[in-house]
């Protein structure tokens, strides 16, 4: 026994003499991951990106020096370099580990696409080599580091306003990464790959160094001012853009994420599965269709917006009660399938009014084209307008108005998640039979949240009607290769997170972004869905982002005088979070 403990105090002993050795190791590489970016890693421009220049990185050798940056600062931090000791309040190690194999894969990628997509090794200058060795050395030595993550301390208090500053900051680096991804062209696929290599490990850095953690406690502390920010962050965008195409995404992209969060409020908090959503987007656009003038609307007239959007919101409403009502007292498949059908049913209805199968009220497979663009007070969204110097087009337009929804329906979703409500949602969520046992309506609050989902997706509707110019009864499908469709928002709900308001918006985001970045996506678009949601379950149940209630929560024993649980003063428990 004293054999095996001497071998064990031995080994120890080796392993923290090399530590130092391996960290140097891989403070080395990150700095020369660094400067082989400012090489050039093939002859040719025809790679994306153009990787022919010196001290010039662009494209995906951009990337490689954004991760082997972090890889850098991060090596500093372990030798607890004053002033770099914020970076990584949780310890190091496995942040080091994160950003050193995010700056080895996107290098290693960059070299396998030069060499497949150019026909060899041949076409690779040195620079491509000494990236490739390179980004490898760190991404060897950091998991040769021992481990030292640590309860983060809590971090000394900032005057308010350096406070708030370091918020603004953290939201304009999001723009800017954001708005990165976006204006990446269309034709240069490999480096959008790069670019979610990048981001995915810079992100898990980011949380394993603790620095995530701490933004979020901060935002805590100044809610307001973080609302503010997000929303100057938001509305930016289009100011950064010179692209429409760019800026039509951004569109497409808050209709269907607003409509993926009134569907959370369906699957999220009242865990009813809704196969059949996309039709109450469809009830509103083409109620705003009818009643917004268009040239082939049987009806002859011409509602103002706002009075459109609140008709949109109504006949979706109507429609969520009277399918609700006698569907919701089913549950799990047997519910799923009913409003799976009734889906399919309003695809087929509008597409038999056409006079001949059926009353002539949305011309049938025709849809109603001609939509005319909006106009609020005196303001047309179909013309151009100069705004502080910028000019702003059509889409620019129809952005910052889908903004202002987006945030009209995360204040509805958060009043009401927050709400009596809310928590009764909940609570049928997780037990139906409890919750009735305990004095729950169940079949009044389902209705209630289905009404909501409806209403929420029927004013998102009214938008998309103005924006796509036509209706057609081809877009409203459970599935599909091109959105909106019922599959993409469950899958953009279940992908960012149920229950939560950042969850929905992201994954909406992501799951519309990334078919339109890599078109070559465009056939397997079902089979991507598929295998992201099986990593998904497997490795994060609870989504991108996790629902606080589902989470562990850590309660602070801030100078207990007689700790109960034996810990020291000041020490950090971990506890259930209350469901």
């Amino acid at each position: 026994m004293s054999t095996n403990t001497t071998k064990d105090t031995a080994t120890t002993t080796a392993s923290a003499q090399r530590t130092p050795l391996w960290r140097g190791l891989t403070l080395a590489g990150g700095l020369a991951t660094v400067a082989s970016t400012l090489l050039a890693w093939t002859y040719t421009d025809e790679f994306p990106g153009d990787l022919t220049y010196y001290f010039s990185p662009a494209g995906l050798q951009a990337l490689t020096l954004v991760a082997g940056l972090l890889t850098t600062l991060l090596a500093l931090a372990s030798y607890d370099v004053k002033g770099l000791r914020w970076l990584a309040p949780a310890g190091t190690t496995r942040a080091l580990r994160a950003s050193a194999l995010g700056g080895f894969a996107t290098t290693w990628f960059t070299v396998i696409a030069i060499t497949v997509d150019l026909g060899g090794l041949v076409n690779l200058e040195p620079g491509g080599f000494v990236a490739a060795l390179a980004s490898a050395l760190p991404a060897v030595t950091a998991f040769l580091l021992p481990d030292d993550t640590r309860t983060p301390k809590r971090p000394q208090r900032l005057a308010p306003w350096m406070e708030i500053l370091l918020i603004v900051a953290a939201f304009a680096i999001a723009l800017h990464a954001i708005t990165y991804g976006v204006g990446i062209d269309d034709e240069e696929s490999e480096v959008f790959i790069g670019y979610l290599i990048t981001a995915g490990f810079t992100i898990a850095a980011l949380s394993r160094a603790g620095l995530i953690s701490r933004l979020s406690a901060l935002t805590g502390n100044y809610r307001t001012a973080t609302a503010a920010a997000a929303f100057a962050a938001a509305a930016a965008f289009p100011f950064t853009q010179s692209d429409d195409q760019y800026l039509q995404l951004g569109v497409n992209i808050l209709i269907f994420a607003t409509v993926a969060l009134g569907l959370n409020v369906v699957v999220g908090l009242a865990g009813l599965l809704d196969l059949g959503y996309v039709a109450f987007l469809g009830v509103g656009a083409y109620t705003a269709a009818l009643v917004s003038g268009s040239t082939a609307s049987t009806f002859d007239i011409q509602f103002p917006f706002w009075a459109a959007v609140l008709t949109g919101a109504l006949a979706a409403l109507v429609f969520g009660v009277v399918i609700g009502a006698p569907t919701l007292r089913l549950r799990g498949d047997y519910l799923a399938i009913v409003t799976l059908g009734f889906g399919e049913i309003f695809r087929i209805a509008v597409g038999n009014l056409d006079g001949d199968s059926g009353p002539n009220l949305t011309n049938g497979p025709n849809g109603i084209p001609n939509i005319p663009d909006l106009v609020i007070f005196g303001y047309d969204f179909g013309e151009s307008h100069t705004i502080g110097g910028f000019e702003l087009g059509s889409f620019a337009n129809y952005y910052l108005l889908m903004l202002l929804f987006t945030i009209l329906v995360v204040l509805v979703f958060s009043r009401a998640g927050n709400s009596r409500i809310g928590r009764a949602w909940v609570a049928i969520r997780e037990d139906e039979t409890a919750a009735t046992a305990m004095g729950i309506n169940g079949f009044r609050l389902k209705l209630i949240a289905f009404a909501l989902g409806a209403t929420l997706a029927g004013v998102a509707g009214t938008v998309w009607a103005h924006v796509s110019y036509t209706v057609v009864p081809e877009q409203y499908v459970f599935t599909g290769p091109v959105a909106p469709n019922s599959a993409f928002l469950l899958a953009a709900v279940i992908l960012g997170g149920m229950g939560t308001i950042g969850g929905p918006l992201l994954g909406a985001a992501l799951l519309f972004l990334i078919p339109e970045k890599l078109t070559f996506l465009a056939d397997y678009q079902l089979l991507a869905f598929g295998l992201a949601l099986i990593l998904l379950m497997r490795f994060r149940p609870e989504g991108l982002i996790a629902n606080r209630r589902q989470q562990l929560e850590y309660h602070e024993t801030d100078q207990l005088d007689v700790p109960e649980n034996g810990l020291p003063e000041g020490t950090v428990s971990v506890t259930k979070a209350e469901a």
